[in-house]
């Protein structure tokens, strides 16, 4: 149990301006209460995602946000330790995992945090704290662009950018749970992995680019987007003509809007929603076997900084987390 567990203030890593890692500190600050609906969580882990160093350096979901200081952190893994008045779905003492109140504030990198109990479910009983921290942002992200937004069916063709990362590891998983044909666009260090998780082709794109290498796809998940090698526009190449791209960071801007309709594409924005009863789903297929996760690195939560760095490196392969409570 911490050393501020006893009172009503807690550990957290804050900023007070926007800049690289540096600019992460341990702080004490107030310990938040629920409100009817909500629930606090005791959070043992939390998840490192992309979106936190971007905000953290003033892009991201800094522009939500507001100026500093604030906490960063969407990804929660913990044990429920008050419930607010209203919450049916859960108890005192549940184990629970979630993305909650994004792209608002949610605070995972602190000690306790409050969000509606439904933007949580249950923890899969086959992932230990750690593993689940690291799920629910980049398995929605996944979950919801395949389904939601591309409406994959079975027997397309799918290609995933960033294959490797934390968001690609799952959409190359979860798009072969949908009967997608899968084509992994990552490099060669981790084809092997990524064939055992289930992409049916392998992309390398330090060989040659990938939209000389694929042609006559259904639906590009790009995890990279316009802003790293403008690979947005290049995906356009590689779909057949009423085919779907989803822009995951970079969003669809006027020029590859354009350039999309004139080659019949429909293009599609993206941003991930927080969701419950998805993430009840996604955690069933942990327990069932048909789906893993990569953790790549651990770090304390004092450590936060450090955990950006390794991020800033852009080859991490699955998810960093941060151990929030040891004990």
């Amino acid at each position: 149990m911490s050393s501020s567990s006893q009172n009503n203030s807690m550990r957290a890593i804050t900023q007070h301006r926007f800049g690289g890692p540096e600019v992460l500190e341990l702080a004490d600050i107030p310990r938040p209460q629920p409100l009817p609906t909500e629930i606090m969580v005791r959070v043992i882990a939390a998840g490192v995602n992309p979106v936190d160093a971007k905000t953290r350096a003033g892009g991201g979901m800094a522009g939500v946000l507001g100026e500093p200081p604030f906490v960063l952190g969407w990804d929660v893994a913990g044990v429920v330790e008050q419930v607010g008045f209203g919450v049916n779905t859960a108890a005192v003492g549940d184990a629970v995992f979630g993305m909650p109140w994004f792209p608002r504030q949610a605070g995972a990198y602190a000690e306790y945090v409050t969000a509606p109990a439904r933007q949580f479910a249950h923890k899969p009983g086959s992932l230990s704290f750690v593993e689940a921290a690291g799920v629910p942002l980049a398995a929605l992200t996944a979950w919801q662009a395949l389904t939601d937004a591309a409406g994959v069916l079975p027997g397309q063709r799918v290609v995933i950018t960033a294959a490797g990362g934390g968001v690609g590891h799952f959409a190359v998983q979860l798009a072969r749970q949908l009967g997608a044909h899968v084509i992994a666009v990552a490099r060669a260090d981790k084809h092997d992995w990524l064939a055992a998780l289930g992409a049916d082709e392998l992309i390398d794109y330090t060989a040659a680019p990938f939209e000389e290498q694929i042609a006559d796809v259904d639906v590009v998940i790009d995890l990279l987007g316009d802003e790293v090698d403008s690979t947005s526009h290049r995906a356009l190449a590689v779909l057949r003509p009423g085919g779907t791209l989803i822009a995951v960071p970079s969003g669809v801007g006027p020029e590859l809007a354009v350039a999309a309709e004139q080659r019949e594409i429909r293009a599609l924005p993206f941003l991930v929603e927080p969701d419950g009863a998805a993430l009840a789903v996604i955690a069933e297929l942990f327990d069932g076997g048909e789906l893993t996760i990569d953790i790549e690195r651990v770090y304390p939560l004092e450590e936060a900084a450090a955990a950006h760095r390794h991020l800033s490196g852009g080859r991490t392969r699955g998810k960093i987390v941060l151990a929030v409570d040891e004990s």
